[in-house]
């Protein structure tokens, strides 16, 4: 199943990311192994997973690797992409899907990968912050559009502010996308649902669940916030 039909048919929406560190250098693995992070992912039903490759938060293509030997689950590659050879080797490492950064990527460029990507058989998985990035969007109605709701500004270490995803969400769904995601800075199950509550297909989250009692209560929160009983 691809990346976008597996997240389109989950009861539970969420793309569970797996990554070593905060943008601030701390440890987000608690002494877990990677094989361990990836059964409580699975265990919590996530219907795929994303996998930080960047430098920011420790990441390695090994990382990518590893997890992709531990799961048939659809995996997303979060990097800095600017090139057609990282995306080979996105799709080299496991990956279904590929990061591309529309703040980075000037429009025709932004167009000319997603439509490389696409070729590879990768999801193009743009991630956008303002209105105009969403304009940008090429092909959206077979990519998945998320905001994202921290700033690579300061390297996304501050708060993330998910109003944005709320503000957006008419942008992003002008593109077509037949996936609108929030991404980032969601810790709190009550606003996750209000996140899908109000129109999003699916959310991202990664230091939220790294840091959560477990996986699973975590998303049992967010199943009780919306049924209305949390």
């Amino acid at each position: 199943m691809s990346f976008t039909a597996a997240l389109a048919a989950a009861g539970r929406p969420v793309v569970m990311e797996i990554k070593r560190q905060d943008a601030d250098g701390r440890d987000l693995m608690g002494g877990r192994t990677v094989a361990e992070v990836v059964a409580g992912y699975e265990e919590a039903g996530a219907p795929c997973l994303s996998v930080v490759t960047g430098r920011w938060f420790g990441g390695t293509e090994d990382l990518l690797r590893e997890v992709a030997s531990l799961t048939d689950l659809p995996l997303l590659r979060k990097d800095f992409v600017t090139g057609r050879s990282q995306l080979a080797r996105t799709r080299e490492l496991g990956a279904d899907a590929v990061l591309l950064t529309a703040k980075l990527l000037p429009s025709g460029v932004l167009a000319r990968l997603t439509e490389q990507a696409l070729e590879l058989g990768l999801t193009p998985f743009v991630e956008v912050a303002d209105e105009a990035e969403a304009g940008a969007v090429a092909h959206g109605s077979r990519c998945v559009v998320a905001v994202n709701n921290k700033d690579i500004a300061t390297r996304e270490r501050l708060p993330g502010d998910p109003e944005r995803s709320t503000d957006l969400l008419p942008a992003v769904l002008r593109t077509g996308t037949r996936c609108a995601v929030s991404a980032s800075g969601i810790a709190d199950p009550g606003r996750a649902a209000a996140l899908l509550d109000a129109g999003f297909d699916g959310l991202l989250i990664g230091t939220g669940l790294l840091r959560a009692q477990s996986p699973a209560h975590w998303c049992a929160r967010l199943d009780a916030a919306r049924s209305g009983g949390g």
